[in-house]
């Protein structure tokens, strides 16, 4: 006598043989898998936030980025101004920039740790010189009285905290020394002072200048081009320089032992003049800095984001190999172990960050893809009863990986490296399931 079946028994019977419910089911786990890819991403960008805080407080007790700007030459000038009958004087200051400016310096670069984070900061010695050329015009109208006795030089230094050793400037073979603090903080906020000498002898003749500054910072280094003609010579033993700002070097060379670059800037390249009277082109001058960024290479943090960026196309990989083995070696496999196998590779990138923090992602990244390459296969031995089918997985999953790693390696080539293997994927695909007819796949399951 032939039992007749329950609404639940239909309602089973057709979850475990309606192959397009099965693919909806897959699709929905999938999403459901993004989940955890997101917040595992919110974990890679809070571990890469408390590196940058790190940055950021070792370099306040160490020194920040440096920008060297100057020197500028400021003469006080006295202007009279009648206003209803009433004469009043004004001071003004005539700025005067440097007709060549040569700087020749050294970085000598190193890492310092707080707890598993790097920080990049330097020492640099910096030689500078140059000359100024005082006959410049000046607008007499009201004009008083010129105090050249007065005059003074102000070197910028951003962060006043890396001056290692006192600085001495030879101005016309005489040392002066030098005072903090910036007088003319429109144009330099941050610096240092040199009373000069009375110069009025001197305002028809080029006069020489010199100093050497000691200086240590973090990160990079900048300089503004105040000279007619700017040179400046860098060399350093760090062999991960990125150059920045408005001026690349004229010659560079970039080794595993270090860098060394030159620059050459003029007058005519910049949007300022050599000499004014006030607080004009301060934004001009500061818009025209170069120099270097002391960076490390592609660091673990932003590999390790663009690494969950595959996540996707990893788990609908796995995803679609246990769907093949399932309708076409009629292995029934279950929506709850489609998600363990998910979880398992969204436990990778967890994986891959924390290991990469206490060893170099290279490491990180073989360990990790070891463990979970090996845990899915093991896990399929189970599901599959097939070791020739587990051993087709491991070696998929095993193409995924590494496929993904030499395209966070190949960062400039990333874009065209993930479209060729997507087109290699979709079309292998294609090729191994050309000859299923997927209308008689529910017919002979039944």
């Amino acid at each position: 006598m032939n039992k007749e079946t329950s609404p639940i028994d239909r309602i089973n019977s057709w979850l475990k043989n309606s192959i397009s419910l099965k693919l909806i089911i897959i699709t929905i786990l999938m999403l459901l898998l993004l989940i955890p890819a997101s917040m595992i991403k919110s974990i890679i960008y809070e571990r890469e936030s408390l590196s940058n805080q790190t940055v950021i407080e070792v370099s306040n007790k160490w020194a920040g980025s440096q920008q060297i700007k100057g020197p500028i030459l400021s003469i006080p000038l006295i202007y009279e101004n009648n206003d209803e009958g009433k004469s009043h004087e004004t001071t003004k200051y005539l700025h005067i920039l440097p007709e060549e400016l040569n700087i020749n310096g050294n970085i000598s670069p190193e890492k310092l740790k707080r707890g598993i984070y790097e920080v990049v900061v330097y020492k640099s010695k910096l030689a500078v010189n140059g000359q100024f050329l005082l006959n410049k015009e000046i607008d007499r109208n009201n004009l008083k009285e010129i105090k050249y006795d007065q005059a003074f030089l102000t070197i910028g230094i951003s962060d006043l905290r890396g001056i290692e050793d006192q600085v001495i400037l030879n101005w016309e073979k005489t040392d002066l020394k030098v005072e903090p603090g910036s007088r003319i903080s429109d144009l330099i906020y941050s610096g240092i002072t040199v009373k000069l000498p009375n110069i009025e002898t001197n305002k028809s003749k080029t006069i020489d200048f010199s100093f050497t500054l000691n200086l240590q910072g973090s990160q990079n280094l900048n300089f503004i081009p105040l000279g007619s003609t700017t040179n400046i010579k860098i060399e350093s033993n760090w062999p991960f320089p990125s150059f920045n700002g408005n001026f690349l070097p004229d010659h560079r060379k970039v080794t595993d032992k270090g860098f060394n670059a030159e620059w050459k800037v003029l007058q005519l390249n910049r949007n300022f003049p050599q000499s004014w009277i006030g607080s004009k082109h301060a934004e001009k001058i500061s818009q025209s800095n170069f120099g270097i960024d002391l960076i490390l290479p592609l660091d673990d943090y932003k590999k390790s984001v663009r690494s969950s960026k595959y996540a996707v196309m990893c788990i609908a990989l796995t995803f679609l190999i246990f769907f093949l083995v399932e309708i076409i070696n009629r292995r029934k496999i279950h929506p709850f172990q489609y998600i363990l196998v998910g979880l398992g590779l969204c436990l990778f990138y967890i994986l891959l960050i924390s290991i990469s923090e206490h060893s170099n992602f290279n490491t990180a990244y073989i360990i990790s893809s070891i463990a979970i390459v090996g845990m899915v296969s093991l896990y399929s031995l189970t599901i599959f009863k097939s070791k020739k089918l587990s051993f087709l997985l491991l070696s998929t999953l095993t193409s995924i990986y590494g496929f993904l790693f030499v395209t966070l390696q190949l960062a400039d080539y990333a874009l065209l490296m993930g479209s060729i293997g997507l087109t290699l994927i979709l079309a292998a695909t294609m090729y191994f399931t050309r000859n299923i007819n997927w209308y008689q796949i529910n017919v002979d399951s039944k």
